[in-house]
């Protein structure tokens, strides 16, 4: 079975779930704007772009969109309102497609030849990055893989000790020197415990404070500096954890995540709790970096594979 391999249905019906509320708000506004329209024309568009924009897919990116949607209008002399949701599928679907294609489940999980697969995961407190951990160790495990976990978050006893929780519930070890202790001695003891264990994966976490941009960048050049004396290309992932409940917010947080660290993948969180989920089309579009992961649930199997097609369908589909 593959990485997050659900039963296909099961799969869609938690991601429908998880997207309700932003579906519930979208089409209850794209309805009225269609409401004795039998073309799309400018007093469309231009609702359109405020529904996008409402659904926090931010300025810069509902911009593209509609530019896309127009050259659709010309090109094809007349577009029927009827056909509005099917080419609004296929051009979020292209703008999403240059950043999150040519990558198949399988190898987002563990890439062949690599073991231990070293993850470095990043992000502010309480946007769910430990938990975020703990679901990936427990699906890893799931699979048969041997996995550590690094609580490498040492200015935060609750990060510690949930690590440690998420170790109990799923058999997984966890190294930890406790609070307030060198972050990068921790990531060198997993690392080195992983080496010697014959560990699949080894997951980092680590401190989410961004008051201090220098500092951060000085700790986690710090944590990889000495990872890598152990496994030269470690990590070989940078996954930055982002809060989807919080909008355009989660997108200037990551930008300015990104002036401290290099970040490889993202994993976005919470959409169930929200009506903006189109910030995930925002970040992607924005940040020019593969979104990974998503959480549209509490349960484990509510963090999936981020899947392109999957999420513009559920996120557009109107169930109601």
């Amino acid at each position: 079975m593959g990485f997050f391999d659900f039963f296909s249905k099961e799969k869609k019906q938690t991601l429908d779930d998880g997207l309700q509320k932003t579906k519930e708000s979208f089409f209850g506004r794209l309805g009225k704007i269609l409401v004795g329209k039998s073309k799309v024309d400018e007093e469309v568009l231009d609702n359109l772009e405020e529904i996008l924009i409402g659904a926090d897919v931010g300025v810069e990116t509902t911009v593209k969109i509609i530019k896309r949607i127009e050259d659709r209008v010309a090109k094809d002399k007349f577009l029927g309102t009827d056909e509005l949701d099917k080419i609004l599928r296929e051009e979020v679907v292209a703008l999403l497609a240059p950043h999150n294609d040519g990558v198949s489940a399988a190898d987002m999980a563990l890439p062949p030849g690599i073991k231990p697969y070293v993850i470095m995961v990043v992000g502010v407190n309480g946007v769910g990055k430990t938990t975020t951990i703990g679901k990936l160790a427990a699906h890893f495990h799931g699979m048969g893989k041997k996995v550590v976990l690094g609580a490498a978050d040492t200015f935060r006893a609750a990060a510690v000790d949930q690590l440690k929780l998420w170790g109990e519930r799923t058999g997984v070890p966890v190294i930890s020197h406790g609070m307030n202790t060198d972050p990068a001695s921790v990531a060198f003891d997993a690392v080195k415990q992983g080496v010697a264990m014959g560990a699949d994966v080894v997951i980092i976490d680590t401190a989410g404070r961004l008051h201090n941009k220098v500092g951060l960048m000085n700790e986690l050049t710090k944590i990889k500096r000495v990872m890598q004396k152990f496994i030269d290309a470690a990590p070989h992932e940078v996954l930055l954890v982002l809060d989807g409940s919080t909008g355009q917010n989660a997108l200037i947080q990551a930008q300015e995540f990104l002036k401290a660290t290099e970040v490889t993948s993202l994993a976005i969180t919470k959409l169930d709790g929200t009506a903006k989920g189109g910030v995930v089309i925002s970040i992607s579009d924005q940040l020019n970096i593969p979104v990974k992961y998503i959480g549209v649930g509490e349960r484990i199997q509510d963090l999936q594979l981020f899947n392109k097609v999957e999420f513009v369908d559920s996120l557009f589909s109107n169930d109601n």
